[in-house]
C-alpha cells in the first residue's frame, strides 16, 4: 500500500516513492530527528508474519550495518510502527548499476568499477554468509562510485528466502 508524499512515519517525513520490489516499497524520506535524506524501506506483510525469517533479516542487517567500506551502503536503522516493519538505509541520489552498464563503458572504467566492487566484497568476506550482488541493487553516487546494497532478506545459504 503506497505510502503519500509528507506522511510521517515514525521520524521520517515521506518526501516522494523510489520503487518497488519483491522486499517492498522504498521511499526517499527525510529523517526529521537528525535532518538527512535516507531511503526508507517498508517491508511487504507477509514477509514480517513470518518470525524466523523476520528474526534472520534483523540479524543480517545487524551484520551488514556492522561493516564500513565507502562502497557499501550504510543501514541507519531497522524497526517497526503500528506492526509496520522497515529499514532505512543512507540515500544515493544516482543511478543503478545496471542503468549504468546500459551505456558504453571504457575498459578502464569497467576494471574500475570492477575493482571497487571486489575490495568492498574483499574487506568483509568473512563477515557475510551469502551474497546475491545484481546490478539493479547497486547504485552509484554522483561521483560514480559504486556502492553496494549487500543483501538482507532473511535468507542464509542453504535456506530459500520465499518461506
Amino acid at each position: 500500500m503506497p505510502i503519500a508524499p509528507n506522511t510521517t512515519f515514525n521520524q521520517y517525513e515521506i518526501i516522494a516513492p523510489l520503487g518497488k520490489g519483491g522486499m517492498g516499497e522504498v521511499y526517499l524520506a527525510r529523517d526529521t530527528r537528525l535532518e538527512r535524506q535516507v531511503a526508507l524501506k517498508i517491508l511487504p506483510l507477509d514477509f514480517t508474519q513470518s518470525h524466523d525469517r523476520l528474526r534472520r533479516f534483523e540479524q543480517e542487517a545487524k551484520t551488514v550495518s556492522a561493516l564500513n567500506h565507502p562502497n557499501i551502503l550504510t543501514i541507519h536503522e531497522i524497526g517497526a510502527q503500528n506492526g509496520t516493519h522497515f529499514i532505512t538505509t543512507e540515500f544515493i541520489a544516482g543511478q543503478t548499476l545496471r542503468d549504468r552498464l546500459q551505456q558504453p563503458l571504457s575498459q578502464s572504467e569497467a576494471i574500475d568499477i570492477a575493482l571497487q566492487i571486489a575490495h568492498a566484497l574483499a574487506a568483509h568476506e568473512d563477515d557475510v554468509e551469502r551474497l546475491e550482488v545484481e546490478a539493479r541493487e547497486a547504485h552509484e553516487d554522483g561521483d560514480r562510485r559504486p556502492l553496494l546494497h549487500l543483501p538482507v532478506d532473511g535468507a542464509r545459504r542453504g535456506q530459500h528466502g520465499g518461506e
